[in-house]
């Protein structure tokens, strides 16, 4: 039944996870066999971590995935963020997150990064607090007596009612969190600095407030990018229900342990039915004919034959409309990502509210500057047209500063040159008065014209 053979995969898994351990340890300690071993850290299904280093063939052995799927995983090479589900395997690269998980364990790769260790305890956590679960729950179906198929189908339920995940959605569960909560938490502090920048900037433009707010914008588009890959991620999986339903490893694996005793007992059947047949065609024939008839066996061993194929196409139909039925269960995982999918998907609509703040401010800046520069131009104006005046009366006065004979202060008598005098300044004054009478106009006509406010 469900129990008896949950207890035989975990058995097997045990037993592949030691023969994974002892191959990997050398001589009681760890050492590398190759230029590509990298440290990992390994958290089973009961909470147990260890360190081990491991090269990329023996990650590929242990989880079943090629070599560009690792390739993902390498802190040298720059990848986005990715969410695969293999046959055997999902591969994260969410952020500082870069993890294998299989049915019965984690492979986390930097775990000696200050940010992962918060990550690492909080899984370990989930993963103590499932095993558990398990646990409770498994002694509660021997003491009840072993639980029906139809019980198991509508979901186990842990100590606190609430619906106990598979270990690979447990593990998921939580680099999703840790990912988006990081997202959620850069997001927020940016937030908490680009307000106050802006609104700085607002009241007085200058360099160093210029400065500031391009480094924020900076950062604002480089965690937009971030946001806007892990939420296209979850969007793809969430459209497409055959990459959701090869992340359901525990079920994959039951179901290839089914087939294989499906098929044991297929090939017994087989077996024994073949050897009956030939014992009753060789033990029949000479009774029943007096004349032998050599084409009789050979009857019936392509009769054989032909049964065999039978049972293999009854094998291969077994394993297809197994597989077939749970093609589209994918209602829980679905759940799951919808949930980290608004978290993520809040993210990126904060940033978005908080780069149209940017931009408005942008456009306010720009707007003061076009302003300022519109005044700028008015007093150019303003000036030439002043400059214009100022040069017509220096002509003026260098005609008369010209070393030519004038009668102006030629006179002898006192009279005379008083009355030069007075015509000078009658001169000055009336150059001086045109000038100003001339510029008056102009500011008028220029005002007219909409040249100047």
């Amino acid at each position: 039944m469900r129990g008896d053979q949950m207890s035989k995969t975990s058995a097997i898994l045990e037993e592949d996870t030691a023969r994974t351990t002892a191959h990997l340890n050398v001589g009681g300690g760890l050492r590398k066999k190759a230029s590509g071993v990298r440290q990992w850290l390994l958290l089973d299904s009961t909470g147990q971590t260890q360190v081990v280093e491991a090269g990329k063939h023996t990650v590929m052995r242990r989880t079943g995935l090629p070599a560009r799927d690792l390739r993902i995983l390498d802190p040298i090479l720059s990848y986005p963020s990715t969410l695969l589900g293999r046959e055997r395997a999902i591969v994260i690269n969410l952020e500082h997150i870069k993890a294998i998980i299989t049915a019965h364990e984690v492979l986390l790769l930097n775990s000696k990064d200050p940010s992962v260790a918060p990550f690492v305890q909080e899984l370990q956590r989930r993963i103590l607090r499932h095993h558990h679960a398990t646990a409770a729950q498994e002694g509660m179906a021997i003491e009840e007596g072993r639980a029906s198929t139809s019980s198991w189908q509508e979901g186990i339920h842990s100590l606190d009612g609430l619906k106990l995940l598979q270990f690979e959605f447990i593990a998921l569960e939580a680099c999703l969190e840790a990912a988006c909560s990081c997202l959620g938490k850069e997001a927020r502090t940016l937030e908490e600095e680009a307000h106050p920048a802006l609104d700085k900037l607002t009241t007085k433009i200058s360099t160093l407030n210029l400065e500031r707010v391009r480094q924020i914008k900076s950062r604002l588009v480089d965690i937009t990018g971030r946001v806007q890959k892990v939420r296209d991620e979850l969007e793809h999986l969430l459209d497409d229900d055959e990459d959701m339903f090869q992340m359901y490893l525990s079920d994959k694996l039951e179901q290839r342990l089914d087939n294989a005793s499906s098929f044991n007992k297929l090939d017994d059947v087989d077996e024994s039915e073949m050897n009956d047949r030939l014992a009753s065609t060789l033990h029949l024939t000479p009774l029943t004919y007096k004349v032998p008839r050599p084409m009789k066996g050979n009857e019936n061993i392509h009769e054989g034959v032909e049964t065999g194929r039978v049972s293999h196409g009854a094998r291969t139909s077994i394993a297809r409309s197994s597989m077939t039925n749970k093609h589209h269960d994918v209602e829980e995982l679905e759940m799951l990502l919808e949930a980290y999918f608004v978290q993520i998907d809040g993210t990126f609509n904060k940033l978005s509210t908080l780069r149209e703040y940017v931009d408005d401010t942008e456009d306010y800046i720009n707007i003061m500057l076009d302003d300022k520069q519109n005044h700028l131009l008015q007093m150019g104006v303003m000036l030439s047209t002043m400059s214009l005046i100022v040069g017509a009366l220096v002509v003026m006065a260098g005609a008369f500063g010209m070393n030519i004979n004038i009668q102006l202060f030629n006179g002898d008598t006192a009279a005379e040159k008083e009355a030069g005098m007075r015509k000078f300044l009658f001169t000055v004054g009336g150059g001086t008065t045109g000038g100003i009478f001339l510029y008056a106009i102009a500011v008028t006509w220029y005002k007219n014209k909409w040249l100047i406010q």
